[in-house]
């Protein structure tokens, strides 16, 4: 065999083999299999705290009236009765979705930490200012000049008072606990999810 092509066979070559997503050397651990599943979940990179302080908030504007039909009899999740051909009343859904127009807005979400709460990325969210949020509402919270959806809890102390903390409503998203030197304010809350099926 020439040295030529002793030189271009075998050996060591740069940026081959399996590249590692850390900087620093790797080693080989024996774990029982038990706990394989529980310390790969431990090893995924954590996302991020999803707060914001540029987001598009939208007005809403009432132009248009749509009277849809509401049937006399309520319908569980199967087929209607054939009998049922009359119409009881309408519903304007402005009237049905927005209860204080002046102080309604329409966000975009793009985020996935309240994705176990129906809300995915890229859905649409109807927060009302006016209302006063309480425990378990999901809301548009203002920390420290930054944006982010929450659901607001309450806990209950011994000095007859309560402290609020955020909820994430996915496990890969932290929870929010104010501290002390942070400026947080409940902007408005959510009453809708805007969110089509087709």
């Amino acid at each position: 065999m020439s040295e030529s092509n002793k030189a271009s066979h075998g050996g060591k070559r740069a940026n081959a083999g399996r590249k590692s997503q850390y900087t620093e050397k790797t080693v080989v651990m024996r774990v029982p299999e038990s706990k394989v599943m529980a310390i790969k979940e431990w090893l995924k990179p954590v996302p991020e705290d999803d707060r914001q302080n540029n987001i598009q908030l939208n007005p809403i504007h009432l132009q248009t009236e749509l009277a849809i039909p509401s049937p006399l009899e309520s319908v569980a999740a199967g087929f209607p009765s054939p009998a049922q051909d009359y119409i009881e009343d309408y519903i304007d859904l402005n009237k049905y979705l927005v209860k204080n127009p002046a102080s309604t807005f329409v966000l975009r979400v793009n985020s996935l930490s309240m994705k176990n709460a129906g809300i995915d990325a890229g859905d649409q969210i109807l927060i009302d200012r006016k209302l006063n949020a309480e425990h378990g509402d999901i809301v548009l919270a203002l920390i420290n000049n930054e944006f982010t959806i929450k659901r607001f809890m309450q806990d209950k102390h011994t000095d007859n008072g309560f402290k609020f903390w955020l909820k994430a409503e996915n496990p890969d998203y932290p929870d929010i606990y104010p501290r002390g030197e942070e400026n947080i304010a409940i902007w408005g809350v959510v009453i809708c999810i805007l969110k089509k099926l087709k």
